[in-house]
């Protein structure tokens, strides 16, 4: 069996970290077993689908390297949907409800007040044609529900749940189309997946009740319905369901600086009993994708974490992944000398100045007569090899200084800065003449 996994987002807005996370585990576990990864646009609420937004995801998925096999659009899949309709109407599971959202509404305080679950009464199948006919003349358009199945119980095995089981007769019937002819989510998503052939389908946590519906709808329609895996929510570092999450999306994770390769490590294995690690492609993740390694317990997204993971995951990557991102003439060269200190690639514009510009910083009177004498020899020592081991044995053995008292005061003169890069590897870069000039500079 071919697995196929797929991408659901609604082109209503942009995709923030939970969707993220979603297409993340769908794509990783479609590449482990060598099968497909489909993204699904669901864009069947007309009045709130944007264009924009359906450019947004795919930029979105390509920038984190999430590559789908194919793509289908809902809008352009009626015709599907109308047939399954037809099939389950003619074989009694759907059926015409005209209660009033209003209607519903009060209906479900009446329950709640009682102590009763706010479950719908089927009080539409008692209405005759008559009593039908008469509520279209009326202006009375039906919503269209799904009947579900009392006498059997609803169960399957959770990839990470675990074994799960609902009883229908507490369920509502879910409406699958509105007054307005246009459809929720439930059946379309059923027919999309019979149809696109999907085997698996990963989601949050969430959407557990929705399964149990939906599997009733996939065995009406004369289907399997496909394996389900309903991972845990992503929660915020205060360890609650946080809204900041939700405007945490790939243009907020572009902004700050954070990579592409960091975001996929951490969502990959956050929630997992998997340790999260600095990785600079996605095959080990690949490799160690189980859904036997998930947690039912929330999984915990930190934003500091996040940046800590992608300073480590900007130290492996190499100069050709990064080429196009880096100040105009920075050489491999630069790059790996800079890039031990980098959080971020925005950075490599500061020390390219520093590497390529000119310093000039002001010393401490205490530190002017030994920056003069460090000038002085910097124009004396060899650059052909270690020019920076040279200029500190020689300014030890000439001025007694060893330690911080040798070090910070040079690399405040040569940098601006009191930490940073090795200054074994930024002095041949910065060379003999800049050199001098600087120490001379901070001497003065």
């Amino acid at each position: 069996m071919t697995i196929v996994t797929r991408f659901a987002p609604s082109p209503t807005g942009r995709l923030h970290v939970g969707n993220i996370r979603t297409a993340l585990h769908n794509w990783l576990w479609a590449r482990r077993h060598g099968g497909r990864f489909l993204l699904r646009i669901d864009d069947t609420d007309r009045e709130r689908s944007r264009e924009d937004y359906v450019e947004a995801i795919r930029a979105d998925l390509g920038w984190l390297g999430l590559d789908p096999d194919a793509e289908q659009r809902q809008s352009q899949r009626f015709g599907l949907y109308d047939a399954a309709l037809a099939r389950l109407i003619e074989a009694g599971r759907v059926y015409p409800a005209y209660e009033t959202a209003q209607e519903l509404d009060l209906k479900r305080k009446v329950l709640l007040g009682r102590g009763k679950p706010p479950v719908y009464d089927r009080a539409a199948l008692e209405l005759s044609d008559e009593d039908r006919t008469k509520l279209e003349a009326g202006g009375r358009r039906p919503h269209w529900r799904f009947k579900l199945d009392h006498h059997r119980a609803i169960e399957w095995d959770d990839l990470v749940r675990g074994h799960q089981h609902f009883d229908p007769a507490l369920l509502s019937d879910p409406i699958i189309r509105r007054e307005d002819g246009s459809w929720l989510y439930m059946l379309p998503s059923v027919v999309d997946d019979i149809d696109m052939g999907i085997t698996h389908v990963v989601r949050g946590e969430d959407h557990v009740t929705n399964t149990g519906l939906q599997i009733q709808m996939f065995e009406a329609l004369g289907a399997a319905a496909p394996a389900f895996a309903h991972e845990a929510l992503l929660v915020g570092s205060e360890g609650k369901l946080s809204k900041r999450l939700g405007s945490l999306g790939v243009d907020a994770m572009r902004d700050a600086g954070i990579e592409p390769q960091a975001l996929v490590a951490k969502l990959a294995r956050i929630g997992t009993s998997l340790p999260v690690e600095p990785v600079a492609s996605a095959e080990p993740l690949i490799a160690r994708f189980d859904f036997a390694t998930f947690g039912r317990a929330p999984a915990r997204f930190d934003m500091e974490e996040l940046e800590g993971l992608n300073a480590r995951v900007l130290h492996q990557l190499p100069f050709d992944k990064v080429r196009e991102r880096l100040p105009e003439g920075m050489s491999e060269r630069d790059w790996e000398a800079i890039r031990p200190n980098l959080k971020s690639v925005a950075e490599a514009g500061d020390w390219w100045a520093i590497l390529h510009g000119h310093v000039e910083q002001a010393a401490d009177a205490d530190d002017r007569a030994f920056l003069a004498a460090a000038a002085d020899a910097a124009g004396t020592i060899d650059w052909a090899e270690t020019p920076w081991q040279q200029l500190v044995a020689t300014l030890k053995a000439e001025t007694g200084r060893a330690g911080k008292s040798l070090f910070l005061p040079l690399r405040r003169a040569l940098t601006g800065r009191d930490s940073g890069p090795e200054m074994a590897a930024l002095l041949p870069l910065i060379g003999r003449k800049e050199t001098v000039a600087r120490l001379q500079a901070a001497a003065s």
